[in-house]
């Protein structure tokens, strides 16, 4: 087994809560990709009152690279979507005693908890009886209730459509933890027309063709069908910019986020049922946005 302990730094925990909750962790360290898939990486942040808490569970289902020299390291994990868990941080009673009593370096008692967490060391590996412990303290914490995802089909649908008002209603209807910063955003008339202007270069710079197979439907149908595609949700955070967009068939489009399909940025593919699905089409840079 190969369980990981992972410290996420409380600004960070904030600031992806704000922007959407991604269920994915990048790292520096290699340590990330010693998890086995449909085991557990826990995080632990540092709560409001001080003290620490479980903010997450990631039942990891993909380990993939991001590209060389992003800023957030280049090993990544993707979470199960239906199996892992973001639980309420407030009123959690103290991590700090069951995490010290674990196989692992901890600093001094006297200090905090997160400070023996920093650089390289702010993953590590536990075992099958830390794991079973954080497991129970688990059992009974409230799920945190801003940690929702909004649907993305639909918000990419939106944020294409002319009708501003689409947003509006779609934002307003979806249950979501979303600040009202990232929502403002969201909402933005100049954010909407960069976004169709975005589609049209893309479209122009790869003649209408999906990225992923080179279906051409200008030349079988004399129309452009292919849609544009966040490869890091917009719901999850991600950047609504050239870097994070691929031109991609309507089916596979369905079919990615049906699948909530990780994108493998040293690969340049999708992972899709267990294969990969390189890209056959990349004449722009693609760079995630965390």
């Amino acid at each position: 087994m190969s369980h990981l302990l992972y410290h996420w730094r409380a600004d960070n925990y904030a600031r992806d809560l704000d922007r959407g909750v991604g269920f994915h962790l990048n790292q520096g360290s290699a340590r990330l990709h010693r998890v086995n898939i449909g085991e557990s990486l826990w995080a632990f942040t540092r709560a409001p009152d001080g003290g620490y808490a479980l903010a997450a569970e990631l039942i990891v289902k993909a380990k993939t690279k991001n590209p060389a020299g992003f800023e957030y390291g280049p090993y990544r994990v993707s979470g199960d979507l239906k199996r892992s868990r973001y639980f309420k941080v407030a009123s959690q009673r103290d991590l700090s005693p069951l995490v010290r009593g674990f196989q692992i370096k901890t600093g001094r008692p006297d200090r905090a908890l997160g400070g023996a967490f920093q650089g390289a060391a702010a993953v590590r590996e536990i075992d099958e009886v830390a794991h079973m412990a954080l497991r129970a303290y688990a059992a009974d914490l409230p799920l945190e209730p801003r940690a929702q995802l909004i649907p993305e089909e639909r918000l990419e649908w939106a944020s294409a459509e002319e009708d501003e008002a689409l947003i509006e209603t779609f934002l307003r209807a979806e249950a979501h933890g979303l600040s009202a910063e990232r929502q403002l955003e969201l909402r933005s008339p100049q954010r909407r027309a960069r976004n169709r202007k975005l589609v049209l270069e893309l479209r122009e710079r790869y003649e209408g063709r999906c990225q992923l197979t080179g279906w051409d439907p200008r030349a079988q149908y004399g129309q452009d069908l292919c849609e544009a595609h966040h490869v890091h949700w917009l719901g999850r955070g991600g950047d609504d910019a050239l870097n994070n967009l691929i031109l991609i068939s309507p089916n596979l489009h369905r079919v990615v986020h049906h699948l909530d399909a990780p994108f493998d940025y040293e690969r340049q593919a999708f992972l899709l049922g267990g294969e990969w699905a390189p890209l056959q089409l990349s004449e722009h840079a693609l760079v995630p946005s965390l």
